[in-house]
């Protein structure tokens, strides 16, 4: 029988091996460390409770692919932020033709003026595709072309978006209303090349990183310490976010040559400084850890989910246990076994990854109160004076905020909790965050309230008709500088949520869903944008303070039970999966097949430290978890 075959070589192989009977020839792939075992570095249970905790040292491949992340971001955000304006405002009375007002006024740059609900819905449906599309290229990455391949092609396509974009900025087609065409297929294309690139490029970061359980060390002083791979990958993200929000931060040029100089300028500017990463990245091609697509685990999770809604039951679901009827080892032992493509471990993978979906479905609140829902807080900017600030460029204090704060909790905070032996772990840190973006939301909440009963237009203040008798724009006399606030704290939330988030992607999926499991992550922003659009037709006058003040209410609630829902997490140790890419459909032997008895005599065929070229040609890197049995 097919089961027995299975489980006796497991049983004399280790359960982290899986023999695949539905290939001829087939291979039994044995890791380096089965899981639940550990290398000799260990720390024992005193040492975890007593040594402080330090993270590994980074390769500098990863600042590279930082910089790569670094230079897409500053070409997305350079443009991002400006769709409002560009199709909410008209074409500014007395400006240059370019979208630029005339100069001492408080007009904002324009192009389109197709109002607040049709600029909300024209950015929340781009945001949407931009985190939505992710799923289906994640997929495609982890089954077919492999993450780098996928960024390469994001790359190209982006940067067709953004010749296109600079195209939208004639001061022909702004004058005669056909800028909206190119303008308008530019940023759909531009949605579908980031969503190629941003699923891929986090786990290909991670991958460089060679730490994968907690291991002991004696520094160059004597002291013995624990590098944990927990503060590793929360050190390598703080640095990969702060160079994200550098390169948001291109926005404060385009910003202000959209004011001063016109469309064209501020669409140029992200476009030169996009152009040398194609460069870049076959630079990096050759240096990178690259794992080649290994087929997706997705078809082995749903049946998965088949075997334990059959044998467990929803009342599992909330018993405990719900995982354990689709294990191999429960399943030989239950008398009615059926022959399954995976091991135990693997199954604990998927438990796991469940875990991090449902926690990336509370991040639409934060997202809510960190920016507003949908375009709420570029139209409450418009409703402030601004003696000659773009209102679109309070956005970069957000990022401002994070490039001051990331090195304060990376060499700060975190190290200080560290040497004081205070574990402050993931779902400690995204509480804080959900809480930080509630004050976030307050505070447009008050600014809000108080630009409706100051201003010139009651509760109609950012409407097209706060005019005076000439056409220019009626303001409150509340500066727009106290935006900031609200922009900086959301900011600073968001190194305590989605830091901690991109290391949960990544070490709680098995090994080819990682693309998959990151794009979950990108989702769940979706889903924020998508409630977004959905609310566009009362994202205007006079709904706007409680466009703020609901979502800061919910997100308190939301920030209590997520913390009493998900706290056991801080508990668990970090820790990669050691479950090979166990389904990598196994290489025909032929003619050349031998027992199993001839090779278990001898015979683990695979360099530890060799290398192999994908189907791509991309250089891969063998570790000790890529040892291979044939049989």
């Amino acid at each position: 029988m097919a089961e027995n075959k299975t489980l006796d070589t497991q049983i004399i192989l280790g359960a982290s091996a899986h023999l695949d009977m539905d290939r001829k020839g087939s291979m039994v792939e044995v890791d380096g460390l089965s899981p639940g075992m550990h290398g000799p570095n260990y720390p024992t249970e005193e040492e975890r409770t007593t040594l402080r905790r330090v993270p590994g040292k980074l390769p500098i491949v990863a600042y590279f692919l930082c910089a790569v992340e670094f230079a897409e971001r500053a070409s997305y955000y350079g443009v991002q932020p400006l769709f409002a304006n560009f199709v909410n405002r008209p074409m500014p009375k007395g400006g240059n033709g370019y979208g630029a007002p005339a100069r001492g006024t408080e007009q904002t740059a324009g192009a389109l003026g197709m109002g607040t609900v049709k600029a909300t819905a024209v950015s929340q449906s781009f945001l949407m595709l931009a985190y939505a599309l992710p799923m289906f290229f994640g997929w495609v990455a982890d089954v077919y072309w492999g993450r780098f391949k996928m960024i390469w092609w994001g790359v190209i396509v982006c940067g067709i978006a953004h010749v296109l974009m600079v195209s939208a900025g004639a001061p022909d087609l702004l004058a005669n209303g056909n800028a909206k065409i190119p303008f308008l297929i530019s940023i759909y294309v531009l949605a579908v090349g980031a969503a190629m690139f941003k699923p891929c490029i986090s786990p290909t970061l991670l991958d460089q990183m060679k730490d994968t359980e907690l291991e002991t060390k004696t520094l160059a002083d004597g002291e013995k310490v624990i590098v944990d791979p927990e503060h590793t990958t929360e050190r390598v993200m703080l640095w990969f976010y702060l160079l994200i929000n550098v390169g948001g931060f291109m926005n404060v040029p385009t910003s202000y040559t959209a004011k001063y100089v016109g469309w064209w300028l501020s669409f140029l500017l992200p476009l030169f400084l996009y152009m040398p990463l194609p460069a870049l990245l076959w630079y990096l091609r050759k240096r990178l850890i690259l794992h080649p697509p290994g087929g997706s685990d997705l078809g082995n999770v749903f049946r998965i989910l088949g075997i334990c809604f059959k044998r467990g039951g929803l009342v599992r679901i909330f018993k405990g246990g719900f995982f354990e009827p689709a294990k191999p080892s429960n399943l030989a032992a239950s008398g009615n076994s059926i022959n399954v493509p995976w091991n135990d471990a693997f199954v604990d993978d998927v438990k796991r990854s469940f875990q991090a979906t449902g926690i990336f479905f509370f991040f639409p609140l934060q997202i809510w109160n960190d920016n507003g829902l949908g375009g709420s807080a570029n139209a409450l900017t418009t409703m402030l004076t601004s003696a000659g600030v773009p209102n679109d460029v309070m956005n970069n204090f957000n990022s401002l905020s994070i490039i001051v704060m990331a090195p304060v909790l990376n060499y700060g905070l975190y190290p200080l909790l560290r040497r004081w032996r205070i574990h402050y772990g993931p779902i400690a840190r995204m509480t804080t965050g959900f809480l930080l973006a509630a004050c976030a939301g307050a505070g447009y909440t008050l600014l809000n309230y108080y630009a409706y009963k100051i201003g010139p237009c009651g509760k109609f203040g950012s409407s097209s008709t706060c005019v005076d008798a000439d056409d220019y724009s009626l303001v409150s006399s509340i500066s727009l500088w106290y935006a900031a606030i609200p922009f900086a704290v959301g900011g600073i939330s968001e190194l305590f949520v989605n830091v901690p988030a991109y290391s949960i992607a990544y070490t709680r999926a098995p090994k080819n869903m990682r693309g998959l499991v990151s794009a979950l992550n990108l989702f769940s922003t979706a889903i924020a944008y998508a409630v977004g659009l959905a609310c566009a037709g009362v994202i205007k006058d006079p709904y706007l303070t409680w466009d703020f003040g609901a979502p800061t209410i919910i997100g308190v609630a939301a920030a209590i039970f997520f913390y009493w829902m998900y706290r056991d997490i801080d508990k668990e140790e970090y820790e990669l999966t050691k479950n090979g890419d166990y389904h990598l459909h196994l290489r025909e032997i032929g003619a050349d097949s031998s027992s199993l008895d001839e090779k278990k005599s001898g015979a683990v065929a695979h360099n530890p430290e060799s290398e192999k070229l994908d189907f791509a040609g991309e250089k891969t890197v063998g570790t000790a978890q890529d040892k291979e049995l044939r049989i």
